[in-house]
């Protein structure tokens, strides 16, 4: 019922994970004005300020899942993926595809989930690492906030998970449809869009009351 009262959310539910779709070396090295994928003004910013985000979800033993588009060489993979806006891009063996190690502070031991498609769960193991790591609550950075992290989203909303998207983290194709996508996504899950000062508080009040119930 549209009228029925709703029982409020935390912003972490349960166990979170911190996951960073597609901050890949491509956003920091390659500076050409024409791209295989368009970017909104101040992309690459906001893909800077993520790491902030998993400073603070490695000090607060929160999982940090790295996600990694990668196409073969052969463009076999691809389908209708090109069928749209996109152009041929995220190739096996192109620098510029690799996870950016520095920026991200991406490490040996991190979870890397490679994936084919938009969402991070199709045709991936992601919702077994999950299940392997009890995550309740997906804290989603990186871009397209229109393509990746929105599908993204939506299977997490779709498989129940509770998802919200760090505003500040993300970036999409165009300011429009980022905008639009966040609205998308709020829809679906009220409270989905969160500040990064909210989630960095939120953060810390989780590490804290683990400590507190040990």
């Amino acid at each position: 019922m549209a009228n029925a009262v709703k029982s409020k959310r935390g912003l972490i539910e349960g166990r979170p994970a911190l996951i960073v779709i597609d901050i890949q070396a491509s956003t920091f090295i390659d500076d050409s004005e024409v791209r295989s994928i368009d970017n909104m003004p101040g992309y690459k910013e906001r893909m800077i300020l993520a790491r902030t985000a998993i400073d603070k979800a490695r000090e607060s033993n929160i999982p940090v899942i790295f996600i990694q588009e990668v196409h073969r060489p052969d463009l076999v993979d691809f389908e209708r993926e090109l069928d749209g806006d996109e152009d041929v891009h995220c190739l096996e063996g192109n620098p510029n595809t690799d996870i950016a190690v520095a920026e991200m502070d991406f490490r040996p031991e991190d979870y890397l989930i490679r994936k084919r498609r938009y969402s991070a769960f199709f045709g991936t193991d992601f919702e077994i690492l999950l299940r392997g790591l009890k995550v309740d609550t997906l804290l989603l950075v990186g871009g397209l906030t229109d393509v990746c992290v929105h599908y993204t989203f939506v299977d997490g909303h779709q498989s129940d998970y509770f998802c919200r998207v760090i505003e500040d983290c993300v970036a999409g194709s165009s300011t429009e449809a980022h905008e639009a996508s966040l609205r998308a996504m709020e829809y679906l899950q009220t409270g989905a869009r969160r500040s990064l000062e909210e989630v960095l508080t939120a953060m810390e009040d989780y590490d804290a009351g683990k400590i507190e119930a040990a």
